[in-house]
């Protein structure tokens, strides 16, 4: 058996980040030419250098992380998913006028930090979350051994209870997309928790039934829906303006439409590098995607998708490769979160998906979201690096 260090650290994952910090800069770099982006002196802005900064900071959170064992996070594993959740509560009980806290687009959702800048705590919960709900899993199957409906109830009651505590403040954050991201997790533990389909097909059946309901009620019962449950007439826009973004051209569908234009006249092969035409707000963030659409075309997007596949497969093939339960959750749950972020990003952009403030992993820029991905892959590192430590001594123990 070789344990030097080299051989145990993934090289092919490290690749992988390496071809996503190169599409981010050159998509960055392009989303800038239109022009939108200036300082209070109506120079232009380049994001490139803080992109950079990110990731530098990203690859050194990924060392700390990759050098502690996956047993250490185990045992921290409370301490870190309750840190995370006072964080996110702090947003709320540090008082309006301090200037630590950022308010975005009406959301009180960002800590504004001297000479750093603005951090999104729930970014990092979701990693967070991640390791709680996994402990939890594992601690769960450590104490009931023989599984019976009553423990799979016991189960799915304690998974919801781990999934509520965080979702709550970031329902008060108005941030649907962040909160969305936490349940598309957690259906994911649900899932591989071994929780009998007995349960999980009723509860997943009348989830979507909910769903369903509450989505032809925002089309055809508004009254009901704004009088009685507190809904508001600016979440009904933005219902309508994804199913018709064109009726609502002039407010909430032209950004849907701006994106669509983009993409689509990239046609095949794109009009080239920066040689974007079609104007799209936050096209250097969210909307990142559009910019690539416009520039490589149809074989350009293809080649990102494809590179999210490979990403996607290789964590699952870790996952599999893994003996010990815990670090078998948290793979699978960074699975899901990144999943689910592709998924809804470029599904927002094409009008597969309503929008949602949810950026394209890796590649967006922004430094909440890159870092707490980064934190994220930092774990998948760790589990894989003390891998082979653990499936060794568990032969020995045979």
């Amino acid at each position: 058996m070789n344990n030097k260090p080299a051989d145990r650290f993934d090289w092919t994952l490290a690749f992988i980040l390496l071809l996503f910090f190169l599409v981010s800069l050159f998509a960055i770099a392009s989303a800038q030419t239109t022009g939108q982006y200036k300082d209070i002196n109506s120079m232009p802005i380049s994001f490139i250098p803080s992109q950079i900064q990110w990731y530098i900071i990203g690859c050194v959170i990924i060392a700390i992380t990759m050098f502690l064992e996956p047993d250490q996070y185990k045992k921290a594993a409370w301490i870190i998913y309750g840190g995370g959740v006072f964080i996110l509560a702090l947003l709320f009980i540090l008082p309006e006028g301090m200037e630590l806290v950022a308010r975005r687009n009406g959301a009180k959702s960002w800590f504004h930090i001297p000479g750093v800048g603005s951090i999104q705590p729930a970014e990092f919960m979701k990693t967070f979350f991640i390791i709680g709900m996994a402990r939890m899993i594992t601690k769960h199957h450590e104490t009931f051994v023989n599984k019976t409906l009553k423990t799979d109830f016991y189960l799915l009651g304690k998974i919801v209870a781990v999934l509520f505590v965080p979702l709550f403040f970031i329902m008060l954050q108005t941030d649907l997309g962040t909160g969305l991201v936490f349940i598309a997790i957690t259906a994911v533990f649900v899932i591989v928790a071994g929780i009998t389909w007995r349960i999980i097909l009723p509860v997943f059946v009348g989830t979507a039934t909910i769903g369903a309901t509450l989505l032809w009620m925002a089309l055809y019962a508004q009254d009901f829906l704004q009088n009685k449950l507190g809904f508001s007439p600016y979440q009904f826009e933005r219902i309508y303006s994804w199913l018709d973004p064109y009726s609502y051209s002039s407010n909430e569908g032209r950004h849907l439409i701006t994106s669509l234009n983009a993409i689509g006249s990239g046609e095949m092969f794109g009009k080239g590098y920066k040689g974007r035409e079609v104007y799209v707000a936050e096209s250097h963030t969210d909307f990142i995607f559009t910019t690539i659409g416009e520039d490589w075309g149809f074989v350009g997007t293809s080649l990102v998708i494809c590179l999210y596949f490979f990403l996607i497969y290789h964590l699952t093939k870790i996952t599999l490769e893994l003996k010990d339960p815990f670090s078998t959750y948290i793979c699978a749950g960074i699975i899901a979160m990144i999943a689910f972020h592709v998924f809804e990003n470029i599904g927002m952009t094409i009008q597969l998906l309503p929008i949602t403030g949810i950026p394209l992993p890796f590649i967006s820029y922004g430094g909440s979201s890159l870092m707490g991905n980064m934190l994220a892959i930092g774990l998948v590192f760790s589990m894989k690096y003390h891998h082979r430590t653990y499936m060794f001594s568990s032969d020995d123990d045979e």
